[in-house]
């Protein structure tokens, strides 16, 4: 298995152009991993993909992947670096899918990453922090992503948080929680 790291923060606080500088100090080929899906007419949404876009090295290969994330991780070789930008979208392209199909293909993902050889840095979203949604699909996207990203903490050989403009290292700075399960039951 190769290197799994996972960078969480809030929105606009860094965490991708930390997650940038992890990838290019892998010393390995990156493969940037989009889950965001370009939509012209949403201007502003149109913006902040081309500031990533502009941001990336010439030499990283980019995948648009909104859904198909255990396959492409499963296909990624030992000598790469994916970079998968975000866990958020990614799970916001999957809300309509019911819990049912949602538990397999989180436990699908899980395996997946447990198996692969590539260095893998995930980026996502910390949500929760601030009021319950008022909407049965706020609440979904909220549980869903967190219970994703304290599953893949377990997995993952650093967990860095980034907020305020500063990088904290929580696998230095905390412990892990006793008893995390890396895959669901």
């Amino acid at each position: 298995m190769g290197k799994v790291i996972l960078v969480i923060g809030p929105a606009r606080s860094g965490k991708s152009e930390w997650a940038e500088t992890l990838a290019m100090q892998s010393g390995k080929a990156v493969v940037y991993v989009a889950t965001a899906t370009d939509n012209p007419d949403d201007a502003e949404w149109h913006q902040r993909i081309l500031e990533h876009q502009q941001r990336r090295p010439q030499d990283w290969v980019t995948l648009l992947v909104p859904v198909e994330l255990s396959a492409t991780l499963a296909d990624a070789k030992p000598y790469t670096c994916l970079l998968v930008d975000s866990l958020g979208t990614w799970v916001a392209n999957l809300l309509e899918e019911d819990e049912s199909s949602w538990q397999n293909i989180l436990v699908e993902l899980l395996e997946t990453v447990d198996l692969v050889a590539a260095d893998l840095l995930f980026v996502a979203e910390e949500v929760g922090w601030g009021v319950v949604p008022a909407y049965p699909l706020g609440r979904t996207f909220r549980d869903r992503l967190g219970s994703l990203v304290r599953q893949l903490g377990a997995f993952s050989e650093t967990v860095y948080l980034v907020t305020g403009g500063h990088v904290l290292n929580l696998s230095v700075l905390g412990s892990p929680l006793p008893n995390i399960k890396k895959l669901p039951e």
